[in-house]
């Protein structure tokens, strides 16, 4: 087994989540990358914490990435706290104050602000927990099998 670190094929933001994954195992918190929470919304980093909580982080590579950025505003609804992950050149001053700020690089990361919580409903976090678990599961059988397809 290679023990080379492949982050030279990860693009920016995709080496921010990895940070993010990593550094959020410190809170005693497990990470999936690209979880579609509703039709026309896919999160970055959807992590989920011992007691159940589920923490939402954006990673923004650029301004301009963050800027074009409309619909962050419709992940709020599905977490109990939602954070920004930005490298140590970003503006911070440009993100908005109502949310956590996470300095992060490929391999690791820092929360700077953490973000308020709004408590999901109960049967929303049912239904969250749910996909995060259908997700990591089928994130776990396509890396055991390369013959796996998805449903979905």
């Amino acid at each position: 087994m290679s023990t080379k670190d492949k982050s030279c094929s990860y693009v920016p933001g995709q080496m921010l989540a990895r940070g993010v994954a990593r550094h959020l195992r410190s809170y005693d918190f497990v990470s999936v990358l690209e979880l579609v929470p509703a039709s026309g919304l896919r999160v970055d980093v959807m992590a989920l914490g011992p007691k159940g909580e589920i923490w939402i982080v954006e990673c923004k590579s650029s301004r301009a990435d963050f800027m074009c950025d409309k619909k962050w505003r419709g992940y709020l609804a599905y977490c109990d706290r939602y954070f920004w992950a930005v490298d140590t050149e970003f503006q911070t001053d440009l993100l908005p104050e109502s949310s956590g700020v996470i300095i992060a690089d490929g391999y690791g990361a820092e929360i700077i602000r953490m973000g308020p919580e709004a408590k999901l409903a109960p049967a929303r976090r049912k239904l969250m927990v749910q996909k995060f678990a259908r997700h990591a599961a089928t994130r776990a059988q396509a890396a055991q099998d390369p013959g796996f397809t998805s449903a979905f």
